[in-house]
């Protein structure tokens, strides 16, 4: 398979890795504060994410401007909460069970199980180990998931080897961490993404919303966050 033009982002690296775009529980900045217009952050991006998935249409650019106050006046008024256009806790704390509902209803696990190599199964192991050995079990097979998503992607090479060494596609390749020897552990979530499980719900890339700095991957639809990562399409 042929991969598709690679983009360049900015990332920082950290021993929780991050997946770019090409050689970039629910998602969330962690512990979101209270935000309003003139705000840019991580918080801003999650909040303009989570108001376009429930249909709402502010401009999804990071930036609490007007449109973002706007849809916010008016999930306010929906939801019978106080209209000032602010997004304190209890905005907060409504906005999230409807998107947490809404993404809970519109989860569709894929089971298929896939064949893989052993040299598959070796790349894949050390893409987990190298990337997310101190996640939570669940986050270490959703980046297993990942890599296995690429490899059947039309967009992405189709060995797990050419997928995790694609130039820019992973920060262990980057700051050789994918040479370390994988431990068991990581050798059975490439085994149990193999075997159907996809926590990662079908995702394309992940980031640790703390290191991030590329406002592109903030654009990508997030479907989860398990662990450091948030995981999208």
């Amino acid at each position: 398979m042929k991969s598709i033009l690679t983009i360049g982002l900015a990332v920082a690296i950290a021993v929780a890795g991050t997946v770019l775009p090409f050689g970039a529980n629910q998602a969330e900045a962690s512990a979101p504060t209270l935000v309003h217009y003139g705000h840019s952050n991580g918080d801003v991006w999650d909040l303009q994410d989570r108001l376009t998935l429930l249909g709402y249409t502010p401009k999804v650019d990071g930036i609490y401007g007007l449109q973002t106050e706007r849809a916010v006046i008016q999930f306010q008024k929906d939801n019978a909460l106080r209209i000032d256009g602010i997004t304190g806790p209890e905005t907060w704390t409504a906005l999230k069970k409807a998107t947490d509902d809404k993404r809970q209803a519109k989860k569709a696990q894929s089971f298929k199980r896939i064949d893989l190599s052993q040299e598959d199964l070796e790349w894949i192991a050390k893409g987990v180990y190298s990337e997310a050995r101190g996640e939570p079990y669940k986050g270490q097979v959703a980046v297993a998931a990942v890599i296995i998503n690429r490899m059947e992607s039309s967009d992405y090479p189709s060995t797990a080897k050419e997928v995790i060494l694609e130039p820019r596609a992973f920060t262990a390749v980057a700051d050789g961490q994918i040479w370390l020897k994988p431990n068991e552990k990581a050798y059975k979530a490439a085994r149990d993404a193999a075997n159907g499980w996809d926590p990662s719900q079908g995702a394309m890339f992940y980031f640790n919303p703390d290191t991030a700095t590329s406002k592109w991957i903030w654009t990508r639809p997030q479907i989860d966050k398990i662990g450091s990562h948030i995981f999208a399409k």
